[in-house]
């Protein structure tokens, strides 16, 4: 395990300085035309486009370049971006699934092959390399100097890492079904709740769980696919989305409360459905990942990256941006204009 504590500048990434702390421009914008050519979804799409939200955003398995992309938008414009190479200097797949700003500015990412934080001027001031065999896809920031990960291993591990003396101030091992197996498809989200218990969407498990601070199952939900993330919500129920392309709110007796799916939206082509937001206002935020469906990059363009849609299951937020900018699949996703803290666990993701 290789541990970073000082500053270094990363030679990677656009010049642009961030400008994430500079007003949004107002936008009255129409709804906004789609660019797809294939039937991915209406001609007209509903929101502004980029300039819905302010938003922090990445996703994995762009093959197209040699490059992978964090983006950050505001006003409806890229104002900050950060590029990995597709390989690392090993020759191996690098994956940026899990992203997240914190309030001073600096952004904590996972790329399978490590963990990273970086300032708004490009500095790496920690890092931690994935150690041999192992995957990282998931990342949550506590607080500005400490993270959990969980390493897809044999056996998987959840860590909880102080960024400031790189201590591990916690190891956790998380059952896994299939120990003889490539870890690649273990855990793409796993949470510490307000309640100081750990939620893990077992991808390769079909399940949710719960565990307490000693590992201990405590709460369990069967999901209709492998599930790829799992939220808890502020009223107490968890927000999970499953493959291929379900979104389910459960309660804690275990009852399907609300459910979206693509029967609910049939004039769009939905592919898998990996992180899922809850908005203050209610709404839900998905991340619609279509490299494993459309086998053909050319395709790619026209796909819907990102919905909105109202506890009614109305779509009010279609986001299909493939040329200038051209922002890739969709994995991750941060609204910056949503109340509360990233790092104290406020926002619903």
């Amino acid at each position: 395990m290789k541990i970073v504590q000082l500053p270094i500048l990363l030679a990677l990434g656009a010049s642009a300085a961030l400008k994430c702390h500079s007003a949004e421009a107002a936008t009255n914008a129409p709804a906004v035309a789609a660019t797809n050519a294939a039937s991915y979804a209406p001609a007209v799409l509903p929101g502004k486009g980029m300039s819905q939200h302010p938003f922090l955003y990445t996703g994995e398995w762009d093959y197209r370049k040699t490059n992978q992309t964090i983006f950050v938008v505001r006003g409806g414009k890229v104002v900050w971006t950060y590029d990995i190479p597709i390989n690392d200097a090993n020759g191996t797949l690098e994956e940026l699934g899990d992203a997240t700003m914190l309030s001073n500015g600096n952004i904590v990412f996972c790329r399978k092959v490590g963990v990273s934080e970086i300032t708004p001027d490009k500095k790496i001031i920690w890092n931690m390399d994935a150690p041999k065999d192992t995957e990282i896809h998931s990342v949550q920031p506590l607080g500005t100097n400490r993270v959990l990960i969980v390493e897809n291993a044999k056996p998987a591990k959840l860590l909880i890492i102080n960024t400031v003396t790189g201590q591990t101030e916690k190891e956790l091992a998380l059952p896994t079904p299939h120990p003889d197996k490539s870890p690649h498809l273990q855990f793409r989200r796993v949470r510490l709740t307000k309640d100081g218990t750990y939620l893990a969407a077992h991808l390769d498990d079909n399940k949710v769980v719960e565990y307490d601070a000693d590992g201990k199952a405590v709460w369990t939900f069967a999901t209709p696919g492998g599930p790829w993330d799992a939220v808890r919500l502020k009223n107490g129920n968890t927000l999970i989305s499953s493959f291929h392309n379900t979104v389910q709110e459960v309660n804690k007796q275990g009852e399907v409360v609300w459910q979206f799916s693509p029967k609910d939206i049939p004039e769009y082509k939905c592919f898998i459905f990996q992180e899922v937001n809850r908005l203050d206002n209610g709404n839900t935020v998905i991340c619609n990942w279509c490299p494993s469906d459309l086998k053909d990059p050319k395709t790619w363009p026209g796909s819907v990256q990102v919905l909105e849609v109202t506890p009614e299951k109305k779509v009010v937020w279609a986001m299909s941006e493939w040329k200038n900018p051209d922002l890739g699949p969709a994995s991750s996703i941060q609204l910056l204009d949503e109340p509360g803290v990233a790092e104290n666990g406020d926002l619903q993701r």
